[in-house]
């Protein structure tokens, strides 16, 4: 993500927040860019104790190289598959990406270590020569492979022709998606990738990545999870704290309405919405937000009815007469107009107002 560097210390706590939330694979950083980064991959290869660690590597001896002296268990080798890439960035041939393909990846398998694929920019490839790059590093050794949509141009109608495309022309190996958020459908096309043949989705912590993001984590799991009747390894009560803890360490807020693990997005303020939660949170609630970590918010706000207002005092153990609750509710709206954010602190102070018989007309 650009702007945002972290200390081999916050690398570690990050991976061990991983792993203990149950995920597969931690791609650990990059060993060949710095002394520093290898090293932060080599401890993270030595404290945790569940997932497989990983280090990205470009298609050269050097860098498969540093890899394998951070102890991972699997390399992760890429290059570009897509003219304009050969062309404008690599400089080379189709031919000349196929003979490199071969010869780095039985190079890199020469270590012991696992190896993963993946042709950059695939999704902007032609599909016939795409193909045969991923055949060239299978039967160089690759452990398993990797489609990514490098820059965000897929449609989940798109992404399921391709992967079927793939598999029916593939060795049956692991196969990854890695989706990029450019036009905001990084999710919605991992999850159609694992419908119609992908084994792994590749995902990132709260959408954070290059430019407009990769697929967040918690958003493909929960929609694995809840829309496909999938189960992975990840621990759905981790998904909020983990959110948490990687925005901090970060220094990027949440949006408040990212779904799964935004502050809103179990969060009701209309009363309509309210009055339906309040009776079953089915009505406005997709999944319970405990059993991911969040929790439910009522907001009281221009848009709140009776109920929310009854909810809130019964919250703060004052009885909600029906004086008391209209007070609350015309005092509320008051304040909303001049953006002013009904918390607790606030609620109390309007019923201590309602308490001393003063006026309706709140004033900040």
């Amino acid at each position: 993500m650009p702007g945002v560097a972290l200390s081999i210390s916050e690398k570690l706590e990050i991976a061990m927040a991983l792993d203990d939330a149950g995920v597969d694979m931690i791609e650990a950083g990059f060993a060949a860019v710095s002394d520093d980064e290898k090293e932060a991959i080599k401890l993270i290869s030595k404290e945790v104790s569940r997932a497989k660690v990983v280090s990205l590597a470009r298609m050269t001896k050097s860098d498969v190289d540093a890899a394998a002296e951070a102890d991972v268990d699997m390399i992760h080798l890429f290059i570009a598959t897509s003219d304009i890439h050969l062309k404008y960035k690599l400089g080379i041939t189709r031919e000349e990406a196929l003979r490199r393909i071969e010869e780095v990846v039985s190079y890199a398998k020469s270590y012991g270590v696992e190896i993963l694929f993946s042709a950059e920019d695939a999704t902007r490839s032609d599909l016939e020569f795409l193909a045969k790059a991923y055949k060239t590093a299978i039967e160089a050794g690759a452990d398993e492979i990797n489609v990514p949509d490098t820059v965000g141009v897929m449609t989940p109608s798109r992404m399921a022709y391709l992967i079927k495309y793939l598999r029916e022309r593939l060795p049956p190996i692991p196969m990854h998606v890695h989706c990029h958020d450019d036009f905001g459908m990084a999710v919605a096309n991992t999850v159609t990738a694992i419908e119609n043949g992908a084994d792994v989705a590749q995902v990132v912590v709260n959408n954070f990545g290059e430019r407009a993001g990769n697929a967040a984590l918690e958003e493909v799991v929960a929609a694995v999870h809840y829309l496909l009747g999938l189960r992975t390894n990840i621990k759905l009560e981790k998904l909020y704290s983990l959110s948490q803890l990687v925005s901090k360490l970060f220094g990027v807020p949440v949006p408040p309405n990212k779904a799964v693990v935004g502050e809103n997005a179990f969060s009701h303020e209309a009363g309509i919405h309210v009055h339906g939660v309040l009776n079953n949170p089915f009505t406005y609630e997709p999944m319970r937000p405990e059993d991911v970590g969040n929790r439910r918010r009522i907001v009281l706000g221009k848009h709140s009815g009776r109920h929310s207002v009854i909810w809130a005092l019964k919250n703060l153990g004052v009885e909600p007469s029906e004086d008391l609750v209209n007070y609350v509710l015309d005092a509320v709206k008051k304040l909303a107009v001049k953006k002013v954010k009904v918390d607790e602190a606030v609620l109390r102070e309007i019923v201590n107002r309602y308490n001393k018989g003063l006026s309706m007309s709140y004033a900040v």
